[in-house]
């Protein structure tokens, strides 16, 4: 069914820089992501380049630390496309960034106990658009919390520019992040985003936030995170360089007069 965004969500958004949508995504296709990070562990998905199968006398433990992340896989798995157009996921950000909607970027975390988190940055530092309309969407596949390394957010960021000249942006020692001096303005502003599995966290790319390490001994804090934008924003992220703007990037959405990828896996796939 059609998710329809409240005023109270659409304020809160906007106050804070980001807003929690309880139960968007329903458990049978949180199951399926769940499944397939599974079998990514154990090597039964591999993709050249970014997955491959563990070594035959891999532990358990070694197993699950092989990766923290991955990216982009939409371009070679269908079941990522799938959840990057998830249709509740583009019906939020319809009402955020849209109506034209433009899908850039998947990630994969499988955070397994014990693994590291990533220190302060914001996303558009990393995917510049212009205008400027990057959205993350952080789909919970595991329930987040403080203790399995949950992202934290920091309320009232999504006004400030991006901070370019910062050094070591996303790394996790306060001291050496040049956003943690910028962070340390906004006293208790600070929030974890403790979230229920099919949970949705979106956040605007100026928002500043960060994860600890996953201090659990036997939970994982897994998600599937997308990017988005207007589709009538500009940008030549992820585009080979011989390549015109904007044509790596998915119309998930509505209409542009900028050039688009359309879905790899055809439109007449299964779409949830």
């Amino acid at each position: 069914m059609t998710y329809i965004l409240s005023v109270e969500e659409m304020k809160a958004f906007h106050e804070d820089g980001f807003l929690i949508v309880p139960k968007l995504i329903n458990q049978e296709d949180v199951q399926e992501l769940l499944d397939h990070t599974v079998d990514i562990m154990k090597g039964q998905v591999t993709v050249p380049g970014q997955i491959d199968p563990p070594p035959s006398d891999a532990t358990i433990e070694e197993i699950e630390q092989r990766y923290v992340r991955i990216h982009q896989l939409h371009f070679h798995l269908e079941i990522h496309e799938r959840y990057l157009l998830h249709s509740r996921i583009l019906d939020v950000l319809e009402k955020l960034i849209g109506p034209d909607i433009m899908a850039m970027q998947t990630m994969l975390f499988l955070k397994a106990p014990e693994q590291v988190g990533q220190g302060y940055h914001q996303d558009s530092y990393y995917i510049p658009t212009r205008p400027d309309t990057l959205c993350g969407a952080w789909i919970a596949l595991d329930d987040a919390d403080e203790e399995n390394g949950c992202v934290w957010f920091v309320r009232g960021t999504q006004y400030e520019p991006i901070h370019r000249d910062a050094q070591n942006v996303s790394h996790d020692d306060v001291n050496l992040n040049g956003l943690g001096k910028i962070a340390a303005k906004y006293t208790d502003n600070e929030v974890p985003a403790v979230m229920k599995s099919g949970d949705v966290a979106f956040f605007g790319g100026h928002v500043i936030h960060r994860s600890h390490s996953n201090e659990s001994k036997t939970r994982f804090r897994r998600a599937f995170v997308g990017h988005y934008a207007n589709a009538r924003s500009w940008t030549h992220w992820g585009a080979p360089l011989d390549e015109s703007r904007n044509s790596n990037q998915i119309l998930a959405r509505g209409d542009t007069h900028l050039p688009y990828a359309t879905p790899k896996f055809g439109q007449n796939k299964k779409r949830i």
